[in-house]
C-alpha cells in the first residue's frame, strides 16, 4: 500500500507544488537521495534530471533553484518533526517525561521510507544534520525570512519552548534553549561521526551519547 504524509508548505518556496503530481513527488524523493549521496554542493538539477530520466527544464518548472528545493525538503522535515512531536506527547502529562521524549526524538534516526513515493526519512535526517544550516547561513536570509519560509522550524522551536516553560515557568530563555537543543543534536551527531575529538562520545553509541549529553545539559540548565 502506497503511503505518504502530506503537508501544506509555503507557496513562496516552489513554482509548482510538488505534491500536486506524482512526478513532483518523485522529484523531491530522488532529490533527497541524491543530495545525501553527493552533498548539497555537488548536487545539481542536471544530475537530478539524469537520475530521473527527464530534463532540467522539467525540474525548473517546480523550483527556481536548488536552494529553494533544499528549503522545501527542510520545511517538509520540520513539519514532519512537529507532527511526530505532537503524536508522541499527546497522552503524556508529565513535563519532565515530555522533555525526555523530545530529546529522544531529536537524537535518534527516523525510519526508512515505506513506499515508492514516501520520502526516505532516515536519509532526510542525515541531510538535515549536514546541510540544514546552508538554508539560512546565506546573505539573503533577511529577505528570504520575509516570506516566512522558516516558519515550520520556528513552529517546532515554539512547541519545544512551550514544554520547557511548562517544566520551569520561571526560566527566561525557553526559545533560545529550544533552538540550542535542536542545533546541538545535529552538531553532536555530526561531530561524533566525523570529528570525534570535539565530543566525549568515545566508546559510546553515538545516538545514545547525544541523548545523554542533551538531557544532562537541559535539566542542569532548568534546575
Amino acid at each position: 500500500m502506497e503511503f505518504q504524509l502530506s503537508f501544506k508548505l509555503n507557496e513562496k518556496i516552489y513554482l509548482k507544488d510538488p505534491e500536486s503530481t506524482d512526478l513532483g513527488k518523485r522529484l523531491v524523493k530522488q532529490a533527497i537521495d541524491l543530495i545525501h549521496a553527493l552533498g548539497f554542493e555537488g548536487f545539481t538539477f542536471k544530475k537530478l534530471a539524469l537520475e530521473m530520466g527527464t530534463t532540467e527544464a522539467t525540474i525548473y518548472r517546480y523550483f527556481e533553484n536548488k536552494h529553494r528545493l533544499l528549503l522545501y525538503i527542510l520545511n517538509w522535515y520540520w513539519s514532519y518533526m512537529e507532527f511526530l512531536l505532537m503524536v508522541r506527547l499527546q497522552n503524556i502529562s508529565d513535563a519532565k517525561e515530555r522533555l525526555h521524549i523530545i530529546v529522544e526524538l531529536l537524537t535518534h534516526e527516523l525510519p526508512e521510507s515505506s513506499g515508492q513515493l514516501d520520502y526516505n526519512k532516515k536519509v532526510l535526517h542525515q541531510i538535515v544534520i549536514s546541510e540544514s544550516s546552508k538554508s539560512y547561513l546565506v546573505k539573503e536570509v533577511t529577505e528570504i525570512n520575509k516570506s516566512q519560509v522558516f516558519k515550520p522550524y520556528k513552529d517546532l522551536c515554539g512547541r519545544i519552548a512551550e514544554v520547557i516553560a511548562e517544566y520551569n515557568p520561571g526560566y527566561q530563555y525557553p526559545r533560545s534553549l529550544s533552538s540550542t537543543l535542536i542545533e546541538a543534536s545535529h552538531h553532536q551527531e555530526y561531530f561524533s561521526n566525523y570529528l570525534p575529538k570535539l565530543t566525549d562520545a568515545e566508546g559510546e553509541d553515538k545516538n545514545e551519547f547525544a541523548a545523554k549529553f542533551l538531557n544532562d545539559l537541559l535539566f542542569k540548565v532548568l534546575s
